[in-house]
């Protein structure tokens, strides 16, 4: 590994991370050098995300928390930069979803999107910041969405959640950069995760997915994995206030169905 994308030494949290985009984030930041804090809600599935990772003789440990418990969240990041002796990437990988028509929605699945999606994440940038500015470096990565660059019907609360996370790591990049902690977003479209198993399991719909991206198929976790990878990275050091598409192109072009074009 060149000493560009190289992160020996270095300690990672990343949230979420015991299955689907999470799980192989952790995996490709590890396998880049870093010890890396895996952080889920459910220790027993976490605990065994991390050995999987630990039998390929990569340095992981956990720490299960609600995202939902703001001292939790706080709690959290300084418990492991304490542990460590320095915190070097964040990755805000957690997040959650509400399908809802807007008639029909409640305050609660507002409250409950925004808790997770937005407040989360703010918390443990906040955390992680006052840490990594005091060693003048640092990577943050918040997770978003297609939907952070473009609006979907029935998912008010998570479309605006994402299009919120978008802003604020342009905010914190524009407020961090000068001492030394970039702040940029990843943005996935469509993989083939467990979270998308029930939409997967309709008839058509992968394959009517598939035909609207330029790519013509859907993301593999392990590609999200090595774009973190370079996000947290030296290679990316120039790179700060971006939000960068993963989706194969689907957010950049309008492709029609076969059929339709």
């Amino acid at each position: 590994m060149t000493k560009r994308f190289s992160l020996e030494g270095q300690v990672a949290i990343v949230t979420g991370a015991s299955r689907g985009l999470g799980f192989e984030m952790a995996r490709a930041v590890a396998e880049s050098g870093a010890r890396v804090w895996m952080t889920a809600r459910g220790k027993e599935q976490l605990d065994d995300s991390a050995a999987k990772l630990r039998a390929e003789g990569l340095d992981v440990a956990v720490k299960a928390f609600d995202l939902a418990d703001g001292a939790a969240c706080v709690a959290a990041i300084n418990e492991i930069a304490d542990a460590e002796g320095r915190l070097d990437i964040l990755v805000n990988n957690a997040g959650i979803n509400a399908w809802e028509p807007f008639a029909q929605a409640t305050t609660a699945t507002w409250d409950r999107v925004m808790g997770t999606n937005m407040r989360a994440p703010y918390l443990l940038c906040r955390e992680a910041a006052r840490r990594m500015v005091s060693r003048g470096y640092g990577r943050i990565v918040n997770v978003g969405s297609a939907l952070a660059v473009v609006g979907r019907e029935n998912v008010t609360a998570y479309v605006s959640s994402k299009h919120g996370l978008a802003g604020m790591t342009r905010a914190l990049a524009a407020e961090l950069g000068a001492k030394g902690v970039t702040v940029n977003m990843m943005a996935p479209g469509y993989f083939l995760t467990e979270i998308n198993t029930t939409i997967l399991a309709r008839p058509g719909y992968e394959k009517g997915v598939s035909s609207r991206i330029p790519l013509g198929r859907w993301g593999d976790p392990e590609e999200a994995g090595g774009v973190i990878a370079f996000m947290v990275s030296k290679a990316s050091s120039y790179m700060n206030g971006h939000v960068l598409m993963v989706d194969g192109g689907l957010t950049e072009t309008f492709v029609l169905p076969v059929d339709a074009a």
